[in-house]
């Protein structure tokens, strides 16, 4: 539904959709329905402000109910959020030993226990079965309860009044978002395509012109969509996205390598890694129509690039190139009359008659002609910004600078950023960095060797020169854009909100969003993770599991299915097979003074699929937090309030066995959210230095505030301290990442 679909992106952005023409009256009294609908929101864990509030009044009451049913949805009130374990706060003592007398009491068929509805008997003297809502030896549950303990938050969140306008400016801030997008933003804009008019204006990235050539060929407009394809990559992004849905070109290989990592298991007889090697490479085999052939026949023809130009272009994924070729019959339209520019394509790309600008720029670099080298990388500032730092310790940094100074004004604006975030890092000798290859997980990797050629006056010297650069290019943009205004107003929390460029989250967050390295305090003093997973899907086994690592100094510990109970932390119980339709969750109780006392660091929050395959799409991870104490059902042990929850995200795609999803740092009282992803069936396969280097790159980003001041400083403006000013940047104002990019201007 249209209504339904709107108002889940207005929630994203902290606001509830009201078309204007459903506001058709002005009645101040409040309503009985809108009283009604207030006092089922405040359970939830949201209000309304005055002027949606005063909206929603004067709406039918159907919209009322619909509002309220997307916020349930969203908050998965209709899920099964029953643990293992009725009363999981206090430990069932459970032990190896129980599961090994269990497991010999099946294989000899003992007649001493009970047998449960999954067929297995549990021996007497074993597990405490009084306290289990399913099998303790199979984790299959058997009992579902409802949610008993809500409205416990100890502080609601304020929903705003979206109307039409506010609807159009993010529609049109997520087309021109100077950043390629995250998946909620993607989500959200093929929503908003869905039931909006396309507008009329420029998008300014590749992979979102992606979403807007898919709508158009979708509604037949094949020719409309031709004039956003500007090169043969262009091209090849769009096919592999329809093939594969992802925005980004991923090597085949490597998609096929990591489904088949997720398909390895620690058990030989469970291993399925051959056949989902051999599923991956089937589903990625290329099938068209003639008619699909022929649109991307016309398209290559039809190019306004010289031949040689697109070969270059096409170079680099020359192998993809070559299944498509075949796949779409290129060969065969190229020898039609008036393909006589796609036949000479593909005779100049088979014979490799053209000469590929990278090859002149790893040659003249190996003979170390400086001259050459930087001529050809003026060509292109970009990648010319690309490899700034290498080229700085292989040349030397004065030449160096000296030539990109010449072309930095044509650099995009996001590159000039990332230049400035990442060269304290960069020039650390001991810093180890935190890099995500394109379809693989997060790694580490070491500084750069030639690092050890300098001192550390040197390095810090290139580092300085880097910032000084990137800063000095950065205020004369901003100076170049002439301002009316006089003052200024920065909400203070933007200083703690790091500008989102290079760290994209592939998993959607339905509630307000935050952006990487957003830091939420906690209230009280314990924190409650929760996983739910299964929902709509039939009764199988599929065992996704919860967990924790603790750091402390001279160790580290962990909390998982294997741990139920350490130092500060507290399991649920194992669930490995998921009931019909309905889903299944686990919890970990975190008890903050505990770990402090025991001289606790961090804990990192992970979730990881222990069954065969990636994690499940629609599992939904994430914590709670109150002031005041949380409790948990005695009856069942559902532990779950809508009300107390600060964050969680739901997976959809997504190619990880593992992913962290927030850091407790444990003395500040405060949760980061970050998402890493890494492989393992368990916890164990999370490397926390890597947790760490990724920390550190967030650090180092530069904040929202800091780039205001910036913005303040070259355009002459004066920060007032209220929100009675002439620009006004609110903590409301930055949840859309797409908006703040428009300050970076290019």
């Amino acid at each position: 539904m249209k209504t339904t679909g709107l108002l889940k992106i207005s929630l994203r952005q902290n606001g509830i959709f009201i078309p204007s023409e459903m506001i058709t009256n002005d009645v101040k009294n409040l309503s009985g329905t809108t009283s009604v609908l207030l006092a089922n929101v405040s359970k939830l864990g949201f209000t309304f402000s005055e002027s949606l509030l005063h909206a929603l009044n004067n709406v039918n009451p159907n919209y009322k109910v619909e509002v309220l049913e997307v916020l349930k949805a969203i908050l998965g009130t209709d899920k099964n959020w029953t643990p293992l374990v009725k009363e999981w706060n206090i430990p069932t003592n459970e032990s190896v030993i129980d599961h090994i007398m269990t497991f010999f009491g099946n294989v000899f068929q003992t007649k001493n226990g009970t047998t449960l509805q999954c067929g297995h008997t549990i021996p007497d003297n074993t597990f405490p079965l009084e306290k289990y809502n399913g099998c303790p030896f199979c984790g299959t549950p058997f009992e579902f309860g409802k949610l008993e303990k809500i409205g416990q938050g100890s502080k609601l969140k304020v929903l705003e009044l979206w109307n039409e306008k506010d609807l159009e400016n993010f529609y049109i801030s997520l087309l021109q978002s100077k950043t390629a997008l995250d998946a909620t933003q993607a989500d959200s804009l093929k929503i908003a395509m869905q039931y909006l008019p396309l507008p009329k204006i420029e998008v300014a990235m590749k992979e979102t012109l992606m979403l807007v050539i898919d709508l158009l060929i979708e509604n037949g407009k094949e020719e409309d969509a031709s004039q956003f394809l500007k090169t043969p990559t262009d091209i090849l992004r769009y096919l592999w996205y329809k093939n594969t849905g992802m925005l980004q070109i991923i090597e085949p290989k490597t998609i096929i390598k990591r489904a088949a990592k997720n398909g390895q298991h620690f058990h030989i007889s469970l291993d399925t890694s051959v056949q989902t090697r051999i599923a991956s490479q089937k589903d990625l085999k290329l099938k068209y129509s003639r008619k699909e052939c022929l649109m991307v026949a016309n398209w290559l023809n039809n190019m306004e690039m010289d031949v040689e130009t697109m070969c270059e272009i096409m170079h680099p994924k020359r192998g993809m190139w070559v299944r498509f070729i075949r796949a779409l019959r290129l060969a065969e339209y190229s020898k039609r009359k008036g393909f006589e520019k796609l036949n000479f394509l593909m005779d100049v790309f088979y014979n490799q008659v053209y000469d590929v600008w990278q090859s002149k720029v790893n040659s003249s670099r190996l003979k170390f002609d400086a001259d050459k080298t930087f001529a050809l990388l003026k060509q292109r500032p970009g990648l010319f910004a690309r490899s700034l730092f290498s080229n700085m310790l292989w040349f030397g940094a004065k030449e160096t600078i000296a030539h990109f100074e010449e072309v930095i004004d044509k650099v995009p604006a996001r590159l000039v950023f990332t230049l400035n975030m990442y060269a304290q890092n960069y020039f650390d000798v001991n810093m180890q960095r935190s890099v995500k290859p394109l379809g693989g997980t997060n790694k580490r990797v070491g500084s750069n060797p030639l690092l050890k050629l300098y001192d550390d006056a040197q390095l810090e010297t290139m580092k300085i020169q880097s910032e000084d650069l990137t800063i000095l290019a950065m205020k004369k943009r901003f100076e170049s854009v002439s301002n009316p205004n006089k003052t200024m107003y920065i909400d203070p929390q933007l200083f703690n909100v790091p500008v989102a460029i290079g760290d994209r989250s592939e998993t959607i967050q339905d509630l307000p969003v935050a952006l990487m390295g957003t830091r939420f305090p906690v209230e009280g003093n314990e924190v409650r993770l929760f996983m739910q997973w299964g929902k709509d899907l039939p009764m199988q086994h599929l065992d996704m599991d919860l967990s924790c690592q603790i750091a402390y100094d001279d160790r580290s510990d962990f909390c998982s299915y294997s741990r139920l109970t350490t130092t500060g932390c507290q399991h649920s119980g194992d669930i490995r097979s998921i009931p019909s339709k309905v889903g299944t969750a686990e919890y970990i109780n975190i008890n903050i003074d505990q770990l402090a006392k025991a001289k606790a660091k961090f804990v990192t929050f992970t979730c990881n699929a222990y069954s065969n395959g990636s994690i499940t799409p629609n599992l939904v991870v994430g914590w709670m937090n109150s002031k005041y104490p949380m409790k948990i059902s005695e009856r069942t042990g559902v532990a779950y309030d809508p009300s107390c929850v600060d964050y969680q995200v739901r997976v959809t795609q997504n190619v990880a066995k593992g992913l962290v999803f927030g850091v407790l740092d444990v003395a500040k009282r405060e949760i980061v959210w970050l998402e890493m992803t890494f492989g393992g069936q368990v916890v164990g396969g999370l490397d926390f230095k890597g947790v760490q280097a990724l920390l550190s790159k967030l650090n180092s980003k530069l904040n929202i505030g800091n780039l205001l001041q910036l913005k303040a400083e070259a355009q002459g403006l004066t920060i007032i301290k209220n929100e009675i000013a002439d620009e006004v940047y609110t903590a409301q104002w930055a949840m859309n990442p797409a908006v703040v990019t428009q300050l970076l201007i290019d």
